[in-house]
């Protein structure tokens, strides 16, 4: 069902069932799914793809230019996920030539009011930006991860599984997983017990994991990469520290968020 007070290019691609708002944008290289609702006042336009079930509320933009200097035009991408509601005022740029040319949310996201998903960013799966989240260009954000208000992301950081940034943090090096940052360059304050808790992960593998984190983040006898080095020799059966492991292990452009 269409407004008539809306543009929807002819050659745009609608399945069933979409609900457009009036006073809408739809350019020709859009792709929307079934089951989805645009509010009043939102702009969608360049090479986006829409996952079904997804809602997306008034003045949201959608595709424009990436706010990069060498942006110059050129066809790149933006793919969101299903089951996806995309708050008042919120912004997501396309990738870029030097990013991948794609800028990707996954399935089952919350982006609250005033989010900007900058171009090149790859985030996972159920994660949650709370009002005003602003992520610089490539950015990774893996699933299951809880942004709190008015904080910021520094480009090229990751921000791994479960973890959890609090409100009005500033984050210039990666954030482990399944832990908590905070602060005005924010630094690792604990493990992300509540989010651990509700992915019904078992009282013992939390205190394994909790031991392995403050080993490798608190122990100052020895040097932090020969703790994880040591860490590593080590077989472990966690699902959470293997992954930990792994996120330590794989390349960093920013370093690691520390503690005090």
């Amino acid at each position: 069902m269409f407004n008539k007070l809306s543009f929807i290019d002819d050659k745009a691609i609608i399945a069933n069932n979409v609900k457009v708002g009036p006073f809408c944008f739809i350019g020709k290289n859009v792709n929307i799914a079934k089951n989805c609702h645009i509010h009043n006042h939102v702009s969608i336009t360049g090479n986006v793809t829409i996952g079904e079930n997804s809602e997306i509320f008034p003045f949201a933009s959608i595709g424009s230019s990436p706010q990069d200097l060498k942006y110059k035009g050129e066809a790149t991408t933006i793919k969101i996920g299903k089951n996806c509601k995309i708050r008042e005022y919120v912004t997501i740029n396309p990738g870029t030539n030097g990013g991948g040319k794609i800028t990707s949310v996954g399935d089952n996201c919350l982006l609250m009011i005033g989010t900007h998903i900058a171009h090149d960013c790859r985030i996972g799966n159920n994660v949650i930006f709370a009002n005003h989240s602003t992520l610089a260009g490539h950015v990774i954000v893996e699933d299951n991860v809880v942004v709190g208000a008015l904080s910021a992301i520094h480009q090229f950081c990751r921000i791994g599984e479960g973890a959890m940034i609090g409100g009005m943090s500033g984050v210039t090096a990666d954030v482990i997983p399944f832990s908590t940052v905070i602060g005005n360059r924010a630094k690792l304050s604990g493990i992300n017990i509540l989010g651990l808790k509700r992915r019904n992960i078992k009282k013992k593998e939390i205190s394994e994991f909790r031991k392995i984190f403050k080993y490798i983040f608190f122990d100052n006898e020895s040097i932090f990469r020969d703790r994880i080095k040591e860490v590593m020799k080590k077989k472990h059966e966690s699902n959470i520290i293997s992954k930990l492991l792994k996120f330590l292990h794989n390349h960093s452009d920013r370093s690691y968020c520390m503690p005090d």
